[in-house]
């Protein structure tokens, strides 16, 4: 069975087994604390039940979207998607950890401004951290080449593509 599920995602080395590892780590977590929102309650058995159920259907989405973005990504082996995919996790994560306090450094508050112009700068302020942890992190995980090319795209299409020459 591992070495069918080596050779499905071009694994060669044991040390790649950790990012498919991380990726489903990461999505049964999420699916928990998912369920735990939407039982709300301390009931541990409904709890797992909703978190298993999530975690299958958003196991096959994720699956899905692999087959889907296989051939738009140009990644030299299959699991290098699943490293992808834990760095845009990570980063926009970290991006709203960052953002939050310095929002608030700023003084900009839900109670001294407006809430629709709070979210907006909220976003604003998110997005700019958004694309220097995105190839902070991409460098990380050894992804560099991938997610500089990913953020001229991005870039490009805010209109601030001059910038980078």
């Amino acid at each position: 069975m591992l070495k069918a599920f080596r050779k499905n995602w071009d694994i060669q080395q044991n040390w790649q087994l950790l990012f498919p590892l991380l990726g489903v780590l990461g999505l049964a977590y999420s699916c928990f604390k998912l369920a735990l929102v939407i039982t709300k309650t301390y009931h541990i058995t409904s709890t797992i039940i909703l978190g298993v159920i999530l975690f299958v259907a958003f196991l096959k989405f994720v699956l899905f979207i692999f087959k889907k973005l296989e051939n738009k990504w140009i990644v030299e082996q299959r699991w290098e998607i699943i490293r992808i995919f834990i760095v845009f996790a990570i980063t926009g994560s970290s991006s709203l950890f960052i953002g939050r306090p310095i929002i608030y450094a700023i003084g900009i508050t839900k109670e001294n401004l407006n809430p629709f112009l709070y979210w907006i700068l909220f976003i604003i302020i998110g997005l700019v951290f958004y694309q220097i942890l995105l190839v902070t992190f991409g460098w990380l995980f050894g992804q560099f080449k991938f997610f500089w090319e990913f953020e001229k795209k991005m870039l490009k299409r805010f209109g601030l593509g001059r910038f980078l020459n």
